[in-house]
C-alpha cells in the first residue's frame, strides 16, 4: 500500500500511508483507537476508497473498488465482531454467497459438508460442520470466520483484534492456528491492541499514531515498552498503585439471587455476592455464562426469578433503574453505543443522561438547564481528556476511547457507591485502557465500590482485591491476585478444575 490518504470529511484517517508485507509473514497493526488500522484495513478489503494512493499484490496494481474486488484478489478479513447468522450451521456459514449446487439449483450440502471438513483438517482448524453458530463457544465460531475467509481463496488474511473475546486457552489455540497457517503460505495481517501477543507470534510490526506511519521494526529486535512509546509517546503504568485493602463497609449485598435468559432458562443459579466499599471485586468468566443477566438484574434491566439485591442494606431488588441510578449506583456497560450512549445526541446530552430530570440539569424537572449543563460539559471534557470540538459534536464522530470516555465522566461524576463496570476497557487501545483503570483505582480509593466484570485477566489481576470466577451462572471460586495466575483461572472459567 502506497501513499494511501483516505478522510472523512474533515477527519484525516490515513495520511499519506505506506504499508508493506511480505508474503507468508505475520505482521503486527497497531495504534491507539482513532490510528486508522481498521480504516486502512478496510480500504485494502475494499470497503472504503482511498482519496489517494495505490495497492499492489505481487508487484500488481488492483483498484480494490468492493469486497468481491479484494476476496478475487486473494485478500480476507475477519472483523472484530462477527458476521455470522446464528440460527445456520457452520458449513452453511462458511459456503453463504459461493454455494456448490447440484441440479442447477439445489444446495449440495454432502459436497459443503465434505468442502469445510477438509478445509477444516487441512489448516488444523477443527470445526463440527453441523453445528449451528448460536451453540458453539466464540473461540470455535472465530475458526468459522477464518475458514469462511479461507473457502473463498485468502492468502492475505486480515484479523481484527481477534483475542478480544477469547480465554487464555482460546487464545493459545488461535495463534498455533495462526502460525500453522503462516507455515502453509499464507500471509497475516494482525490488527491487535495487546502488545504481548503481538510481539508473540508476529515476524514484523508496523504502528499508526494519528493516521500516520510511525514506523516498522522487526518483532525480536524491539519491547514492549518500546511499542507503546510510539503509540503513546509516553511511558505507561503496568501495575495501578491502590491503598490497602481492609474489609470495610458492605455496599452491595447479593443473596441467592436466580434469574433467567431470553428463554426461561436458568441464567443466575443461586449467586451470593458481597462488595465493600474501598474494594475492586472482580468477576471473570467467558462470555455467556450470565455475566449480562447479573448486570442487567442489579441495574434493574432485567426481572429477577428469587433472591435480594442489597444497596448498603437497603432492599433495592424491585426499584427501578432510574431510582437505582439515584440511590448510587453508577453503570459502565458492555456495549457503549447500545446501552451507554445515544450516538445521535450530543457530547454535552450524552454526560447528563440519567440526570436530565434532576438539579443543577433541570430547573423543574420539565426543563434542561442549557447553562448549568453547558457548564457541567466543559468541566467534564477538561477534566477527563474528552476530544472533542466542542461540547455540541455528536457522539457518533468520536473515537471509540473518547466515546468511553463520555461514559465514564458521566458516571463516576454522581459519585456513586456503587459501580458496576463491564468490560470498561474492550476495544480500547493501550492509552484509553491505562486511563480507564486508572480512574477506576482512584474511585475504589475514594471509597466506592466496584464490580469490575471482564474477559481480560490483566485486568481483572491487575486491578482486582478479590476475583469471584463465574460459570455456568454460579460463583465457582474466589481468589486474591496474589495466589492465583492466568492458567489457573481459565481453568475455572472453563469448568476445567472446581
Amino acid at each position: 500500500m502506497m501513499g494511501i490518504t483516505k478522510s472523512f470529511s474533515d477527519l484525516v484517517a490515513n495520511d499519506n500511508i505506506d504499508f508493506v508485507v511480505e508474503k507468508g509473514e505475520i505482521h503486527g497493526l497497531l495504534g491507539e483507537n482513532g490510528a486508522g488500522k481498521t480504516v486502512l484495513m478496510s480500504t485494502l478489503y475494499g470497503l472504503h476508497k482511498p482519496d489517494k494512493g495505490r495497492i499492489l499484490i505481487d508487484g500488481e496494481e488492483v483498484a480494490m473498488e468492493s469486497p468481491a474486488v479484494a476476496i478475487k484478489h486473494g485478500v480476507g478479513m475477519v472483523h472484530q465482531h462477527f458476521m455470522l447468522l446464528p440460527s445456520f450451521t457452520v458449513s452453511e456459514n462458511i459456503i453463504l454467497g459461493n454455494e456448490p449446487i447440484k441440479n442447477r439449483v439445489l444446495i449440495d450440502r454432502d459436497e459443503a459438508h465434505e468442502k469445510v471438513e477438509n478445509l477444516s483438517r487441512k489448516y488444523s482448524l477443527e470445526v463440527d460442520p453441523d453445528a449451528t453458530i448460536d451453540t458453539i463457544p466464540v473461540g470455535v465460531q472465530q475458526r468459522v470466520e477464518i475458514l469462511k475467509a479461507l473457502y473463498r481463496g485468502a492468502e492475505i488474511l486480515i484479523l481484527d483484534e481477534p483475542t478480544a473475546i477469547l480465554t487464555p486457552q482460546e487464545v493459545d489455540t488461535l495463534l498455533k492456528a495462526l502460525t500453522e497457517l503462516k507455515t502453509q503460505g499464507k500471509t497475516i495481517i494482525l490488527i491487535s491492541h495487546k502488545l504481548k501477543e503481538v510481539l508473540k507470534i508476529c515476524d514484523r510490526i508496523t504502528v499508526l499514531k494519528k493516521g500516520k506511519r510511525v514506523g516498522t521494526v522487526n518483532a525480536e529486535e524491539t519491547s514492549l515498552p518500546q511499542l507503546a512509546r510510539m503509540m503513546v509517546d509516553r511511558q505507561l503504568t503496568k501495575t495501578f498503585e491502590k491503598k490497602p485493602f481492609e474489609d470495610k463497609e458492605n455496599i452491595l449485598g447479593i443473596k441467592t439471587l436466580q434469574v433467567d435468559e431470553e428463554r426461561g432458562l436458568p441464567a443466575i443459579r443461586e449467586l451470593s455476592l458481597i462488595v465493600h466499599s474501598h474494594e475492586i471485586l472482580g468477576i471473570a468468566g467467558v462470555e455467556g455464562n450470565g455475566q449480562s443477566e447479573l448486570v442487567e438484574a442489579l441495574m434493574g434491566l432485567r426481572k429477577i426469578k428469587s433472591g435480594e439485591i442489597l444497596l448498603k442494606s437497603k432492599k433495592i431488588t424491585n426499584l427501578s433503574t432510574k431510582k437505582r441510578i439515584r440511590e448510587g449506583i453508577s453503570h459502565v456497560p458492555e456495549d457503549r453505543i447500545k446501552r451507554g450512549l445515544i450516538v445521535d445526541f450530543s457530547v454535552m446530552e450524552n454526560l447528563i443522561l440519567g440526570s436530565q430530570g434532576d438539579k443543577p440539569f433541570s430547573r423543574n424537572g420539565l426543563t434542561i438547564d442549557y447553562q448549568a449543563t453547558a457548564k457541567f460539559s466543559d468541566e467534564m471534557i477538561k477534566s477527563y481528556s474528552i476530544s472533542t470540538t466542542d461540547r455540541n459534536s455528536l457522539a457518533r464522530n468520536l473515537s471509540g476511547g473518547t466515546q468511553q470516555r463520555v461514559v465514564i465522566a458521566r458516571e463516576f461524576s454522581r459519585d456513586p457507591k456503587l459501580i458496576i463496570a463491564y468490560q470498561p476497557s474492550r476495544g480500547l487501545d493501550i492509552g484509553a485502557t491505562e486511563f480507564v483503570r486508572s480512574k477506576l483505582v482512584e474511585a475504589r480509593d475514594r471509597g466506592c465500590a466496584v464490580l469490575l466484570i471482564s474477559a481480560d485477566l490483566d485486568e481483572i489481576r491487575s486491578l482486582s482485591d478479590r476475583i469471584a470466577v463465574m460459570y455456568e451462572g454460579r460463583i465457582v471460586a474466589e481468589r486474591t491476585p496474589a495466589e492465583t495466575n492466568e492458567e489457573d483461572l481459565g481453568l475455572l472459567m472453563t469448568g476445567g478444575k472446581t
